[in-house]
Protein backbone atom coordinates (compact mmCIF):
# COMPACT_ATOMS: atom_id res chain seq x y z
CA UNK A 1 0.00 0.00 0.00
CA UNK A 2 2.51 2.23 0.68
CA UNK A 3 4.74 1.44 -2.07
CA UNK A 4 1.70 2.36 -4.34
CA UNK A 5 0.96 5.30 -2.72
CA UNK A 6 4.74 6.58 -3.02
CA UNK A 7 4.77 5.85 -6.85
CA UNK A 8 1.28 7.44 -6.87
CA UNK A 9 2.81 11.00 -5.39
CA UNK A 10 5.74 10.88 -7.35
CA UNK A 11 3.97 10.66 -10.67
CA UNK A 12 1.43 13.61 -9.60
CA UNK A 13 5.18 15.61 -8.44
CA UNK A 14 6.75 14.65 -11.74
CA UNK A 15 3.81 15.59 -14.18
CA UNK A 16 2.91 18.98 -12.30
CA UNK A 17 6.67 20.03 -12.56
CA UNK A 18 6.58 18.97 -15.83
CA UNK A 19 3.50 21.10 -16.67
CA UNK A 20 4.68 24.20 -14.84
CA UNK A 21 8.17 24.27 -16.33
CA UNK A 22 6.30 24.71 -20.16
CA UNK A 23 4.44 27.40 -18.67
CA UNK A 24 7.38 29.39 -17.73
CA UNK A 25 8.69 28.17 -21.57
CA UNK A 26 5.21 29.66 -23.11
CA UNK A 27 5.41 33.01 -21.14
CA UNK A 28 9.04 33.40 -21.47
CA UNK A 29 8.33 32.75 -25.28
CA UNK A 30 5.24 35.61 -25.84
CA UNK A 31 7.35 37.84 -23.29
CA UNK A 32 10.19 37.98 -26.00
CA UNK A 33 11.45 41.17 -27.02
CA UNK A 34 11.26 39.55 -31.05
CA UNK A 35 7.85 38.10 -30.73
CA UNK A 36 6.12 40.48 -33.23
CA UNK A 37 2.70 40.39 -35.07
CA UNK A 38 3.34 41.24 -38.07
CA UNK A 39 1.83 40.84 -41.66
CA UNK A 40 3.10 41.73 -45.15
CA UNK A 41 0.62 44.40 -47.25
CA UNK A 42 3.03 44.76 -49.90
CA UNK A 43 6.23 46.48 -51.39
CA UNK A 44 5.89 50.29 -51.63
CA UNK A 45 8.05 52.51 -54.14
CA UNK A 46 12.14 52.64 -53.52
CA UNK A 47 12.66 50.14 -51.12
CA UNK A 48 10.32 50.73 -48.35
CA UNK A 49 7.90 47.77 -46.51
CA UNK A 50 4.23 47.86 -46.01
CA UNK A 51 3.34 45.96 -43.06
CA UNK A 52 0.27 45.95 -40.76
CA UNK A 53 1.83 44.98 -37.24
CA UNK A 54 0.51 45.07 -33.40
CA UNK A 55 1.46 46.74 -30.64
CA UNK A 56 0.25 47.12 -26.65
CA UNK A 57 0.25 49.45 -23.89
CA UNK A 58 -2.04 50.46 -21.58
CA UNK A 59 -3.21 53.68 -23.45
CA UNK A 60 -4.17 53.10 -27.12
CA UNK A 61 -1.71 55.79 -28.06
CA UNK A 62 1.32 53.51 -26.11
CA UNK A 63 0.42 50.73 -28.57
CA UNK A 64 0.33 52.91 -31.49
CA UNK A 65 3.98 53.76 -30.51
CA UNK A 66 5.35 50.68 -29.55
CA UNK A 67 3.60 49.19 -32.96
CA UNK A 68 5.82 51.51 -34.77
CA UNK A 69 9.03 50.42 -32.75
CA UNK A 70 7.78 46.34 -33.66
CA UNK A 71 7.87 47.84 -36.91
CA UNK A 72 10.96 49.10 -37.50
CA UNK A 73 12.29 46.40 -35.00
CA UNK A 74 10.65 43.08 -36.99
CA UNK A 75 12.20 44.15 -40.21
CA UNK A 76 15.72 44.79 -38.83
CA UNK A 77 15.80 41.33 -36.16
CA UNK A 78 12.99 39.38 -37.75
CA UNK A 79 12.08 39.80 -41.38
CA UNK A 80 9.09 40.43 -42.85
CA UNK A 81 7.08 37.59 -44.26
CA UNK A 82 6.05 37.36 -47.86
CA UNK A 83 2.16 38.28 -49.13
CA UNK A 84 -0.20 39.88 -51.24
CA UNK A 85 2.67 39.31 -54.27
CA UNK A 86 5.43 40.48 -51.87
CA UNK A 87 8.35 37.99 -51.39
CA UNK A 88 10.09 37.62 -47.75
CA UNK A 89 12.54 39.83 -46.77
CA UNK A 90 14.96 38.54 -44.62
CA UNK A 91 16.18 40.07 -41.40
CA UNK A 92 19.16 42.79 -41.46
CA UNK A 93 20.58 41.48 -38.96
CA UNK A 94 20.58 37.74 -37.28
CA UNK A 95 18.73 37.45 -33.99
CA UNK A 96 21.48 37.85 -31.27
CA UNK A 97 22.55 41.51 -33.01
CA UNK A 98 20.42 42.99 -30.05
CA UNK A 99 22.51 41.53 -27.35
CA UNK A 100 25.50 42.31 -29.11
CA UNK A 101 24.99 46.13 -29.81
CA UNK A 102 22.62 46.60 -27.26
CA UNK A 103 23.89 50.15 -26.38
CA UNK A 104 23.40 51.28 -29.89
CA UNK A 105 19.88 49.82 -30.19
CA UNK A 106 18.97 51.23 -26.48
CA UNK A 107 19.51 54.43 -27.89
CA UNK A 108 18.01 53.78 -31.48
CA UNK A 109 14.74 52.30 -30.08
CA UNK A 110 14.38 55.49 -27.26
CA UNK A 111 11.36 57.42 -26.98
CA UNK A 112 11.74 59.93 -29.91
CA UNK A 113 14.48 57.84 -31.14
CA UNK A 114 16.02 57.60 -34.10
CA UNK A 115 14.19 54.69 -35.26
CA UNK A 116 10.94 56.82 -36.01
CA UNK A 117 12.93 58.15 -39.26
CA UNK A 118 12.54 54.98 -40.49
CA UNK A 119 8.83 54.10 -40.39
CA UNK A 120 5.00 56.09 -41.47
CA UNK A 121 2.03 55.36 -40.59
CA UNK A 122 -0.02 55.07 -43.63
CA UNK A 123 -3.22 55.62 -41.41
CA UNK A 124 -4.62 58.69 -40.26
CA UNK A 125 -5.18 59.19 -36.65
CA UNK A 126 -6.05 56.36 -34.32
CA UNK A 127 -6.78 52.55 -35.90
CA UNK A 128 -10.56 51.34 -34.98
CA UNK A 129 -12.94 48.67 -35.10
CA UNK A 130 -11.05 45.05 -35.23
CA UNK A 131 -7.37 47.20 -35.20
CA UNK A 132 -8.46 48.22 -31.75
CA UNK A 133 -9.19 45.99 -29.08
CA UNK A 134 -9.42 46.85 -25.25
CA UNK A 135 -7.63 44.18 -23.03
CA UNK A 136 -7.91 43.33 -19.55
CA UNK A 137 -4.17 45.41 -19.38
CA UNK A 138 -4.63 48.32 -21.83
CA UNK A 139 -4.62 48.50 -25.72
CA UNK A 140 -3.91 46.00 -28.90
CA UNK A 141 -3.69 48.59 -31.80
CA UNK A 142 -2.56 46.85 -35.13
CA UNK A 143 -1.10 49.78 -37.69
CA UNK A 144 -0.19 50.00 -40.92
CA UNK A 145 2.82 50.95 -41.56
CA UNK A 146 5.59 52.17 -44.30
CA UNK A 147 9.22 51.26 -43.09
CA UNK A 148 11.76 52.32 -45.57
CA UNK A 149 13.75 49.03 -45.83
CA UNK A 150 16.58 50.27 -48.04
CA UNK A 151 17.26 53.31 -45.78
CA UNK A 152 17.19 51.64 -42.94
CA UNK A 153 19.88 48.95 -43.94
CA UNK A 154 22.33 51.80 -45.27
CA UNK A 155 22.32 53.42 -42.03
CA UNK A 156 22.86 50.54 -39.91
CA UNK A 157 25.74 49.43 -42.51
CA UNK A 158 27.59 53.33 -41.90
CA UNK A 159 27.05 52.82 -37.77
CA UNK A 160 29.16 49.61 -38.95
CA UNK A 161 26.39 47.20 -37.05
CA UNK A 162 24.81 45.51 -40.35
CA UNK A 163 27.93 44.07 -42.94
CA UNK A 164 27.79 46.23 -46.20
CA UNK A 165 25.98 44.04 -48.73
CA UNK A 166 29.32 43.75 -51.02
CA UNK A 167 31.19 42.70 -47.69
CA UNK A 168 31.15 38.70 -49.28
CA UNK A 169 30.76 35.68 -47.31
Amino acid sequence: MNKTLLIAFLAIFAFTSVNAQSRKERKAMYDSKFNYEIQCLGVGQDGTKLVKIWGYGKKADDALYEAKRNAVAAVIFRGVPGGNGAAPTPSILPIDGYETNMDFFDDFFKAGGMYLSFVNSTTDGMPGGADRVKMNKGYKVALSASVNYNQLRKYLEEKGIAKKMDAGF
